[in-house]
């Protein structure tokens, strides 16, 4: 979907004298005079999409998730990123890329619920009228998915909105409610895939129920996580995804798309390299800056990096071939990304003893350009992968256990292992023994891709005790840092708006 980028701007403007004349600009678009036809439907849900593009989403979301969890830290001399995104110390609920988030989600909310409330009254194909609702109910179920996520009780707007609207903050098991329900919807209406190649990149019917079943998971409802998942698992949908022989084929330009992506966020490069900060003209960025933010020193901003626990819990098993795991030099840039050592590692161009010299600390790597350029910036244009097969299958796997089928469960653990040249599991695990497998395989398999925080979550390990791996959770309290703070500034205009326990 390298060319399905089109924003759309919506501009209500409303002039008012003594005698409560309304004047109508006749060359701006109101509400009243663009939901008109079919291209309007496609524009108006095309416009969902480019709310990925946005900063919020996707730098400061996939850093929060990455960060919140044990795998990822931040040293960055920005303190108050280091703080709010690693340390679980926010002293302002107003801190910049914290509400980004928070309002990148809901612009996203606003343009799924335009489309929504105005697509019904529009005589267009009823078959594509289906669709676009399905894609804007997944978008909505998606934003709020993540709400739910990392703030959880939050304000439910199911209609647009209006700067008159003082929305009751919503529990957060009733947001969860919202998302399964959305997420079901968009389900039942999406295709599994499109013919024409501009429609590359659009939410199918298996990315939907991939998130559905995430979703149901982080309620504990595995029973139903596990229908969602059936289709693209054992059912009808299975037949669209495989595993790519070459994991690292997941991660680079060259092969994107490919028959493992589930849900992915197209990137394109624009003529000119420079700051994301050019919303308000014709210039603008529709890349990604996660590689300028996580590029290590010399090469980006090294605001979010790995840690190096989790390069030892790939070194605990070797391959059949009697081989280090081959995803470990695909999932981090460190001094033995190449396993001879650092004057044989290359790190962008150079090698990492030229570099950094003797140095044991460990960079994200998946989401770089290292394999195509040796530089990184705020265009980038790798995709963003959401969600991988191989995601769906240790999910599959894992609702498998829960339900107290583990006998069944094994099959979808190997598949995983086996394309990362790693003997079958052994077979006879108690539920428990198979729960903790299922979390050293999601760990290796997913590490950088913004899963770990969830799977914490959703485990009941989210926890102070994770502080003898990650310093940052020394100051973690319970019942506190599970939720962000909801801004302030939203709680300053909305009164009905309450603050997340402990804030």
């Amino acid at each position: 979907m390298k060319n399905l980028i089109i924003i759309i701007v919506l501009t209500f403007g409303f002039f008012s004298c003594e005698n409560e004349l309304d004047i109508v600009n006749p060359n701006e678009l109101t509400n009243e005079s663009f939901w008109q036809n079919e291209s309007d439907a496609i524009k108006g849900v095309n416009s969902c999409y480019s709310t990925l593009h946005r900063p919020g989403f996707s730098r400061w979301q996939p850093m929060a998730y990455d960060l919140r969890s044990d795998v990822g830290a931040s040293y960055s001399p920005w303190s108050d990123l280091a703080n709010a995104m690693n340390n679980f110390i926010q002293s302002d609920s107003n801190f910049g890329p914290i509400v980004d988030i928070y309002f990148d989600n809901y612009a996203g909310i606003f343009r799924a619920n335009q489309v929504i409330a105005n697509l019904p009254d529009i005589e267009m194909d009823e078959q594509l009228k289906s669709r676009i609702l399905g894609e804007a109910y997944f978008f909505r179920g998606m934003h709020y998915y993540h709400l739910a996520s990392l703030w959880g009780n939050v304000a439910l707007q199911l209609e647009p909105s209006s700067p008159t609207d003082l929305p009751l903050t919503s529990l957060e098991a009733d947001v969860w409610v919202q998302v399964i329900s959305d997420l079901s919807e968009a389900a039942s209406r999406l295709p599994y895939s499109y013919n024409d190649y501009n429609d590359q990149g659009r939410i199918t019917k298996g990315g939907a129920s991939a998130l559905l079943g995430k979703a149901y998971m982080q309620i504990q409802d595995y029973s139903n996580a596990k229908l969602a998942l059936d289709d693209i698992v054992v059912g009808s949908g299975a037949s669209n995804y495989a595993l790519m022989p070459d994991y690292y084929d997941n991660f680079k330009v060259t092969s994107e798309f490919n028959i493992e992506s589930v849900i992915e966020w197209s990137y394109i490069d624009n003529p000119t390299e420079g700051t994301d900060n050019d919303v308000a003209t014709a210039n603008h960025n529709f890349g990604t800056s996660i590689g300028q933010f996580y590029g290590p020193p010399g090469i980006g901003f090294t605001d979010a990096e790995a840690l190096r626990w989790v390069v030892g819990e790939f070194e605990i098993e070797r391959t059949v071939a009697n081989e280090r795991d081959p995803r470990l030099p695909v999932t981090f840039l460190y001094d033995y990304t190449d396993e001879v050592g650092p004057a044989s590692t290359l790190v962008y161009g150079q090698t990492f003893q030229q570099r950094y010299g003797t140095n044991n600390r460990v960079f994200f790597r998946k989401f770089l350009h290292d394999h195509i350029r040796n530089f990184e910036g705020f265009r980038g244009i790798n995709n963003y992968r959401f969600i991988r097969y191989s995601d769906v299958l240790l999910m599959y796997a894992e609702c498998l256990n829960a339900t107290g089928a583990t006998g069944d469960a094994y099959q979808y653990v190997d598949r995983v292992r086996d394309r990362a040249g790693l003997a079958p599991l052994p077979t006879g695990m108690s539920q428990q023994d198979f729960l903790e497998q299922i979390k050293h395989e999601r760990l290796l398999e997913l590490t950088g891709e913004g899963h770990r925080f969830n799977d914490l979550k959703r485990w009941g390990d989210l926890n102070s005790s994770l502080s003898s791996k990650d310093s940052g959770f020394n100051n973690f309290q319970t019942g506190k840092h599970e939720l962000l703070p909801i801004p302030q500034i939203d709680l300053d205009i909305n009164p009905n708006l309450e603050q997340n326990p402990g804030w």
